[in-house]
């Protein structure tokens, strides 16, 4: 029952953080991407809450083949496959349900479903799932909540998302069960409206320089 590539991990956690992104055009998605992937940041989530999303998904991809693109929000069967004919590489949900469980398999591209409690890691370890986001992280316990999950749950990982900056990434990286962290401080709203591009290369380089430390 195969429902997440086991090479995600592998792509995933070299990149200790994928930014969290929305945007209003694809021309804006290309060039806050570019900025990000110059400063090390690799990964990258862009989520289905604007309309332009598909087509940002598709100009990035197609603009930068050395990223892996991922899309974020993605909630049903027909918005996984849309995704994966994008372009996208990997699909992030911030809950799992039966039917999104069974649409990942053999859907051609892996999903990262989201969880909150012991019982619903649990779920996704039964459909398949040992890479999970951890959403919302800081609303969820945090950290704590995290190194906790690890004791009865040792064959899980995770991407903690919701909450997170800077400073709390370095607690999340320090644990043994976390792969990497989603956190849109790197690209500060005001810095997209006023096209300050080497201002987000300088915070995506500083964040690509936060690395594991358990």
């Amino acid at each position: 029952m195969q429902s997440q590539s086991p090479s995600l991990i592998d792509r995933l956690a070299g990149v200790p953080v994928i930014p969290v992104l929305e945007f209003s055009s694809a021309d804006e998605a290309v060039h806050v991407c570019e900025a990000l992937v110059a400063g090390g940041l690799t990964a990258l989530e862009i989520t289905l809450r604007t309309p332009a999303a598909l087509d940002a998904i598709k100009a990035v991809a197609a603009a930068l083949p050395q990223a892996c693109v991922g899309a974020g929000t993605v909630l049903t069967q027909d918005q996984l496959h849309a995704v994966r004919d994008a372009g996208a590489q990997f699909a992030v949900s911030p809950g799992l349900t039966p039917t999104l469980a069974e649409a990942a398999r053999g859907a051609g591209v892996s999903l990262l479903p989201g969880v909150a409690t012991a019982s619903e890691a649990m779920y996704a370890l039964e459909q398949g799932f040992t890479f999970l986001k951890f959403f919302p992280a800081e609303a969820a316990g945090g950290a704590p909540m995290l190194k906790s999950l690890g004791g009865p749950l040792p064959q899980l990982r995770f991407c903690p998302t919701g909450g997170i900056d800077a400073a709390k990434a370095a607690t999340y990286l320090a644990l043994p069960n976390v792969v990497c962290v989603g956190g849109s401080w790197v690209v500060p709203k005001d810095a997209v409206a006023g096209k300050d591009w080497a201002r987000i290369r300088q915070l995506a380089t500083e964040a690509a320089g936060l690395r594991r430390m358990a």
